[in-house]
Formats: C-alpha cells, structure tokens, sequence
C-alpha cells in the first residue's frame, strides 16, 4: 500500500490543476489516467469539435466570397483527411503538454491505468494500491445511448466516434437538437453532407426561450439542414444505404434513411466501473456522484468535481469546481457551487452566449421581469461582416434593477456574453450596462441601447 495525502482520478480540466495546486502546498499526489490525458474537452469535446467548427466555417465562407467581391476560381472542395488531421495534431498538442506538465510538476506521481476503489479512500490500480486522506473523483462523461429498439443492431456515431471520420457522410441523420447534435449538424452540412436532425421535443434547445429556438433553427435551415422536431423515434435499422429511423411525428408515420447515424441524446457518467460501492460512495439514479454544495460526496474524504457530479457539463464548470475544492482546503475560503451563474455557449455559426436565465425563468421564479430584444440585423457590426442572423436578449428583475439573464444570439456572442456575465457577478444594476460607452463598432456597442429598451415582460 503507497500511501499520499491526496489520489485524483481523472486528468479532465480540474484534475491537473488541483495536482498541482495540492503539490505546491507541498502535498503528495498521485494523479490517475486511465487512457488520454486532459479528458473530455481536449480528446473528444471542446478542442476537437471547435476545430471542426472552425474547418467548416472557413468553407462556408469560401463559398460565400461572392458575397464579398472576392473571385474563388475552382470551386470549394473539403477534404476530410486533412480536416481530420489538423484537428488530431492540435488534440494532440494540448494532450501531450498537459501530460509532460503533470510529469513535471515536483510531488505529483502521474500513473496510468484504470482506477477502482477497493474501500474508502483506498483505489487499486494496475495490481498497485494506493491510499490517501483525500481523494478527488475527476472521471467525466461519455455520450449515452439511448434505449432505441434496434440500435445495438445498427452502426452508430457518437461526439467520440464522429470525429474520426475521414471522409463526408453522404446523409448523417442526428437523434437530438440540442448543443452537440446542432453543432455537428452544421458542421457536416458545411462539410458537404445532407443532414436530419430529429428532436423529440416540440422545438429545438427547448431549455432556451421560443424565440431563440426558432432564430436558430431558421439559419441552420436556411444552410440546408433538415429539421424535424416532435418526433417519436420507435427503432432504428440497417438500410442498403446504411440506417433507417423509424417513428411518428403528430401521429404520423415517419421513415428516414440515411448513411449514418449520430446519437446526440444526452451524456452519462463514467462512474460505473470505478468500484464506488466499495466506497460508499453515493449515486443518483442516472449515475452521477452525489456531492454538496463544496462538492464533497457522503463518504468523508472525498470529492466529486467535473461532469460525473451533475453539478454542470462544461469544461468552466468543471475548472471551477477546481476553484472551489482548492480555496476550501487551502486558502481558507468559503466557495461553493450556490456562487456561481450559468453560463454556456452552442458553438453554431452564429454562436449562441447565455448567461444566467431565460424569459420563462424569470417569469416561473414569480419576480417581476424585464426584457429586451434587438435583432442582429441592426447591429452595424454584423451587417458590416454580412453576419446577420440571430438576436440579443436581456432579462431583468423589475424591482431590483438586476440582471437575472441574457442571451446573445449572433456574430461574437460567445465573447460578448461576458461583458453581461461580469456585470450580474457584480452585482450591478442594469443601469452601469445602460450608461457605459463602449467601442464602435462593435457588437458590444449594442449592449447600452439593449439596456435602455427594457419594457415589462407580458
């Protein structure tokens, strides 16, 4: 038995920083990866599939170059290999500096393999034992496959295996129209592909308000993508194409074909093989470790950060569960997950930047609401860009003046979302965003004209 001060299992966005945070308090760790270093976000999530975003917008607009007075002789032609392999190469960059970074780092011994409890804060792995005061659970999550009859009879993508394909599927159908299904779709629609999205709820991202969903849906359809949301899907089978979905949309049948199928209906937890009843540790019904609100599990001693806590699915939420454990045990601090604002962005073209609530969350939460909505197509910026979709919304409380919410729907709104998330960390009334001057021209520009259009929500 090896005994340390600290184990951390999984090297995911909070792994390594607290490694290293821990080792430079002077603690002894032992960090544990089992296959690639740096979890979800580098190897098979954020990284990887921005790069993709990246490819498919830099063909998008090769294809609109018209549009701008630029002559493209030839033709735009996308060749999947090359996509492929810069998007390997810049996954493997990042995977092997955050590796040769852990190895680095004095006090932290990096091991390999498959980590399992074999009692309360005790963890097995490759035939060694190890044990330690502390032990962080840092395993993140992998795409769930839905009970879909016929679907272990059928080939299937997932986010995972959707990024090894080396050439354009002729039709990808997508079972889900939230973040990652929508952000593949129009990647491989940019890519070349034919593509179906098929969402069981009435509308997309239906977490989002309607006006949102629908200013979304109505760019990705006017690329070409098909979507059919309210639909039933009762089985899948293999085609002469390759897959056929069965189901029924308001009662009637429905039949898609396609070359492949993307699953892009949730995600679940890896905690299934760590051996947590050995520890004790507690789970909820769809697997997640159960943690309070400074992330620490039932079982003294350990803590859950990351995706397998439920406590958010992000790669910032996961960082700031880092933020939380180490200025809890080491500076003092009293932080918890109650602190921190939603905050997330869909990676389409244009992108989506939300911060705290919706319009129907404000609204269900019984204040009085405010609102106020402006469309891309008066922004000067993004006319200039010729980026015109989307729309910008904000939401505040009536009676306090906060902001409870925004959403910015359109070009750069994944950057500027930021300049609303800082002001409702700090606590500031609406009326600081309303009287700033910012930069012309930009998209943020429109921030204090946004502010003074507040009406009561009806």
């Amino acid at each position: 038995m090896q005994s340390y001060d600290a184990i951390i299992i999984g090297t995911g966005q909070a792994g390594p920083s607290l490694a290293k945070r821990l080792a430079g308090a002077g603690q002894r760790v032992a960090i544990i990866e089992r296959k690639a270093f740096g979890g979800t976000c580098i190897n098979t999530g954020c990284t990887p599939t921005k790069t993709l975003v990246a490819s498919a917008y830099a063909a998008h607009m090769a294809r609109r170059a018209a549009d701008f007075g630029v002559v493209v002789s030839g033709g735009v032609a996308v060749d999947m290999r090359r996509v492929k392999q810069r998007k390997d190469a810049i996954v493997a960059s990042w995977s092997a500096a955050t590796e040769a970074s852990l190895r680095a780092t004095e006090n932290c011994r990096v091991c390999r393999g498959h980590a399992r409890f074999v009692a309360p804060r005790q963890i097995e792995v490759g035939g060694e034992r190890f044990a330690a005061e502390r032990v962080f659970i840092n395993v993140g999550g992998r795409a769930a496959v839905p009970a879909i009859p016929g679907i272990d009879g059928v080939p299937y993508l997932t986010n995972t295996t959707a990024l090894g394909l080396e050439a354009v599927p002729e039709h990808l159908v997508i079972l889900g129209g939230s973040y990652i299904g929508l952000e593949f779709a129009q990647i491989f629609r940019r890519f070349g592909a034919n593509v179906t999205v098929l969402e069981t709820a009435p509308r997309l991202i239906a977490r989002e308000d309607a006006e949102i969903s629908e200013a979304i849906r109505a760019f990705l359809e006017s690329e070409g993508v098909r979507i059919v949301c309210g639909v039933h899907v009762s089985g899948v089978a293999t085609s002469q194409r390759g897959v056929v979905v069965s189901g029924t949309d308001a009662g009637s049948p429905v039949s898609i074909e396609g070359s492949h199928l993307l699953l892009a209906a949730g995600r679940r937890p890896n905690t299934d093989d760590l051996g947590l009843d050995r520890a004790g540790v507690a789970i909820d019904a769809r697997g997640y470790i159960t943690v309070d609100e400074q992330l620490r599990t039932n079982v003294p001693g350990i803590w859950a950060l990351g995706d397998c806590n439920g406590r958010g699915a992000f790669t910032h939420t996961s960082y700031n569960d880092f933020e939380i454990v180490a200025a809890n045990l080491l500076d003092g601090e009293a932080r918890t997950v109650h602190d921190r604002i939603a905050a997330y962005a869909l990676y389409t073209d244009p992108p989506l930047g939300r911060a705290g609530m919706t319009e129907t969350e404000a609204r269900r939460s019984g204040r009085k609401v405010l609102v106020a909505s402006m469309t891309m197509a008066d922004v000067a910026r993004a006319i200039e860009k010729g980026e015109t979709a989307g729309l910008m919304k904000l939401v505040v409380d009536a009676d306090t003046r906060k902001i409870l919410g925004a959403a910015i729907l359109g070009t750069g709104g994944d950057e500027v979302i930021h300049c609303i998330l800082d002001l409702m960390y700090a606590g500031a009334p609406h009326t600081v965003l309303q009287r700033a001057m910012h930069i012309h021209p930009t998209v943020a520009e429109m921030l204090p004209s946004l502010a003074a259009e507040l009406v009561p929500a009806v």
